[in-house]
């Protein structure tokens, strides 16, 4: 019996397609809950009016960054999920 190179180099490739989906998945999982935790820090410092040495103006503008880039994770968190493997 002969072992037939394609269906070997073919599992292989679904293995590590599988492998780079997994670690996607676990990448952008990790960065999201990352943001959530800067948004939430960010709320906390404008409530506590704790702006260290930058202004208030300044702060909202991180917010308002950090939301977006978390929305945009949100976003590539979706189509990775979605990603057949």
């Amino acid at each position: 019996m002969s072992t037939d190179n394609n269906d070997v180099t073919n599992e292989l490739n679904i293995d590590m397609s599988y492998a780079i989906h997994e670690r996607a998945h676990d990448k952008a999982f990790a960065k999201i809950v990352m943001l959530e935790l800067d948004v939430a820090g960010l709320r906390r410092d404008l409530i506590n009016e704790n702006y260290g040495p930058i202004t208030r103006d300044e702060v909202v503008l991180l917010l308002n960054g950090t939301k977006k880039e978390l929305l945009t994770w949100n976003y590539i968190a979706t189509l990775i999920e979605k990603n057949d493997v």
